[in-house]
């Protein structure tokens, strides 16, 4: 039936476009005079049949040999929109009618199919580009290379960016593949790439090395990252402020404060190299988490005589500076400073502020600024709602902490362990061990799991209430979701177990928990503890 319609088709087609497509005009935008474009009918038909079935009748063969060009195959696979569709198109009309795709065809299919997450058959497509003498270009290079290793094919991706050298802009490719690594947090495969492939290539740029110092500073290697600065002369490449601003947030994030002071002084001395309010706003940052929070404001001082504007994150850093000290009246301060400079205070603002009182015990006035936070639209966070959660829980407010966790669930905050720990923690300290279990499987109704703390609270919580039985069972289900208990959850567990005269019940606990954690716990310690147990 579908042979037969199609054979129809094409002969209505044929009389309709009075001799076939006369090469590969672009098709008209006009609705109205596209119905009379040979090329779009062919298109729409195409299109129409490939949803259902590859033809195969030879007349059909015969037929679109002559008439299907490189551009009428593109726009075929355009509007099929469906890169299944597409690519069966693309090896019909490739294998049966020796098309010569365009790039513009291979570009469309292969990013669709890696979109679909069909990289088998884009790793295909590819490889007949290159065997039909089709160049891929820069921007598709780092897609593909960018795709494949998100994608996991780390080998795949590699020997595309081995093949892309010659390819004008390669450094593009370079930089999308070396910057997708960093962002996967595979910043050790970035280096060896660098180290193994790149090192020694003229397709390195200044951006590549502030890619492979980003990522070195993100997991604490600001020392290589250093490294880097310096091997980046001898490749004919200069520091940017970018460089040194992470180089500067590195240092400052890794406690080093004196190497960030030398870079921030470097910056200072280098032509060429401006300060900005990011560099101000790192260094000044560094300075509040060491409690340096008065060095931090004569630095915003600094910065407001260069010109320099401090934005929201700027007064943040030095308002949480302040409240980290204790020092709340600095803070307001900084806060009634914001409105000047074109800033406004923010949910990170109040969060700091709320912080700073809880710390000093002034939770009323933390409640307050939440209750004007609320007055002004704004809605408070996970970290808002953790910082009173936990200040109402050391005073024993256990009740008012959980009407707060109830609010965080009616107001979408995504809840996490960290909420809930606390008010556990204290109904279990409490000896209300049913309204623990209770709040935990409220916690479990927003999906939020159970961690390693939270079980390590019950599981103590039930064996100074005497229930053992319980306390098992919890240690049962949580290495049963693969939540592998530390040393504090196995050792109180097993002292409460022995004194309870169940050394039985010990010994076999404390096999699972080997078996769960070989890592964490020393032969030694683990020979000591199953010494004990035999004994009993």
């Amino acid at each position: 039936m579908i042979r037969s319609s199609f054979s129809t088709t094409v002969g209505l087609f044929h009389t309709h476009s009075h001799g076939g497509a006369q090469g590969a005009r672009p098709l008209k935008t006009n609705t109205r005079e596209v119905t009379h474009c040979p090329e779009a009918w062919l298109v729409k038909i195409l299109s129409t049949l490939f949803v259902y079935r590859v033809p195969d009748s030879d007349l059909c063969f015969c037929y679109l040999s002559k008439n299907i060009n490189p551009f009428i195959a593109f726009e075929v696979v355009k509007k099929l929109d469906n890169p299944h569709i597409g690519f069966r198109f693309w090896e019909f009309s490739r294998s049966k009618l020796n098309v010569r795709h365009s790039f513009w065809t291979y570009n469309l299919l292969t990013r669709s199919l890696c979109k679909a997450g069909l990289h088998d058959l884009a790793g295909k497509v590819f490889e007949c580009m290159k065997s039909d003498g089709v160049s891929p270009n820069s921007r598709l290079l780092g897609f593909l290379v960018s795709s494949f290793a998100e994608k996991g094919n780390l080998h795949f991706a590699t020997a595309l960016l081995l093949q892309s050298y010659e390819v004008q802009g390669v450094s593009t490719v370079v930089n999308s593949f070396l910057h997708t690594l960093v962002r996967l947090g595979r910043v050790e495969d970035a280096v060896n790439l660098f180290e193994k492939h790149l090192k020694f290539r003229s397709c390195n740029d200044t951006w590549t090395f502030n890619i492979l110092i980003r990522g070195l500073c993100g997991v604490g290697r600001a020392e290589r990252a250093l490294e880097l600065l310096g091997e980046m002369g001898s490749f004919g490449c200069s520091p940017d402020i970018v460089t040194y601003n992470t180089l500067i947030k590195g240092f400052c994030n890794s406690n080093d404060l004196n190497k960030a002071c030398d870079m921030f002084s470097e910056v200072k001395s280098r032509e060429g190299c401006s300060l900005d309010v990011v560099t101000y706003t790192s260094m000044m940052s560094g300075y509040c988490k060491a409690g340096k929070v008065k060095e931090a404001s004569l630095l915003f001082d600094e910065m407001v005589d260069l010109g320099i504007y401090p934005n929201n994150i700027t007064f943040n850093v030095l308002v949480d500076g302040y409240a980290k000290v204790g020092e709340m009246s600095s803070a307001e301060v900084v806060r009634g400073k914001m409105e000047s400079f074109g800033c406004f205070p923010d949910v990170v603002t109040y969060t700091c502020l709320i912080d700073g009182y809880c710390r000093v015990g002034q939770v009323s006035k933390g409640f307050g600024l939440w209750e004007e936070m609320n007055a002004k639209g704004m809605f408070p966070n996970a970290f808002t709602y953790s910082i009173l959660i936990n200040a109402l829980c050391k005073e024993n407010k256990l009740l008012r902490a959980r009407d707060l966790l109830r609010q965080l669930a009616c107001e979408g905050v995504v809840s996490k362990p960290f909420l809930y720990n606390p008010v556990i923690d204290g109904f279990c300290k409490a000896g209300k061990v049913n309204e623990a279990n209770v709040i935990v499987a409220e916690m479990e109704k927003t999906k939020c799991k159970p961690d390693k703390i939270t079980f390590t609270i019950l599981i103590i919580g039930h064996c100074m209430k005497g229930r053992m039985g319980e306390a098992v069972s919890i240690f049962h289900r949580m290495v049963a979701i693969g939540c592998s208990p530390d040393k504090i959850t196995v050792s109180s567990l097993l002292s409460c177990l022995l004194k309870a005269g169940m050394a039985k019940e010990a010994y076999q606990l404390n096999q699972i928990a080997v078996k769960c954690q070989s890592n964490d716990v020393s032969p030694q310690e683990t020979k000591s503890v199953n010494v004990t147990l035999a004994a009993c």
